[in-house]
């Protein structure tokens, strides 16, 4: 059997024209080779990957790791636990031994839960520059992003309770937002400007999973109607166009309909 190693050239630049570089020893003979990362990512094998969802493809957690999935350009089965029938409270599935949440990443025989360390650890499990960035290649920038997605999945609940995704992912409507939900929008409309204040489409020069869920926080508010500043709006509408979160959007559409 053949033994490979390889380095990148022109990767950390993320050219598209980088070629993946290395030689491989078979039989004593030492042979060359050259891939673009596309092409390497063929030639390696891919492990078994599975996906739990809650069943109506609302999660914001979910979508998270779904993109970042998509944008690696791996494949994986997709299963799904009912939420509001408990099924991920019983004990025939993966995610009871580990929080009983969604979403839940099962990789051969490794299972990991929580949207973040799921993220994290399919950058450096699937990294660049084969697989696709999901967070800066800068350090700063990337210790940036991980706290923009840590600060969303813990402050704002307010806003999270009376804006939940059903907003965006099933057009429902709820009452205007309480002293507490305005104040949990108005600091989210506050830090997202700060963040945005050079009027940028990504937040951080190359898109970033990050953008991502930065966009879905600012949608709770928009597609309910909402007002928000109109440079917000435009930030997350342009980050609702991308491939791998539309794709996304049509798996709730098709539950609905």
């Amino acid at each position: 059997m053949g033994i490979w190693r390889a380095q990148s050239i022109g990767g950390l630049l993320n050219n598209a024209a980088a070629l993946i570089v290395g030689s491989m020893t078979e039989n004593g003979l030492r042979y060359s080779f050259s891939y673009p990362p596309s092409e390497m990512r063929i030639a390696m094998s891919q492990p078994a990957i599975t996906l739990w969802s809650d069943a109506s493809f609302f999660s914001p957690y979910v979508m998270s790791v779904w993109v970042a999935l998509q944008e690696k350009g791996l494949q994986f089965q997709l299963q799904t636990r009912d939420l509001s029938r408990g099924e991920h409270l019983q004990a025939d599935w993966q995610g009871f031994a580990l929080t009983r949440r969604v979403p839940l990443l099962v990789i051969d025989d490794f299972a990991l839960s929580e949207s973040s360390a799921i993220t994290e650890y399919l950058e450096e499990r699937f990294a660049p520059p084969v697989w696709e960035r999901l967070y800066p290649h800068d350090i700063e920038k990337r210790a940036r992003a991980r706290q923009v997605q840590a600060w969303l999945r813990s402050d704002l609940g307010a806003l999270r309770a009376e804006r939940p995704t059903d907003v965006i992912f099933g057009a429902a409507r709820y009452a205007p937002l309480s002293a507490d939900g305005q104040a949990a929008a108005d600091k989210l409309i506050a830090c997202a400007q700060a963040l945005l204040v050079h009027g940028q489409q990504n937040l951080f020069g190359e898109w970033s999973l990050a953008d991502t869920d930065l966009a879905l926080m600012i949608n709770r508010l928009v597609m309910h109607g909402d007002p928000v500043p109109e440079a917000l709006a435009d930030y997350a509408a342009f980050q609702w166009q991308r491939a791998s979160v539309q794709r996304y959007i049509a798996l709730s559409a098709r539950r609905l309909g």
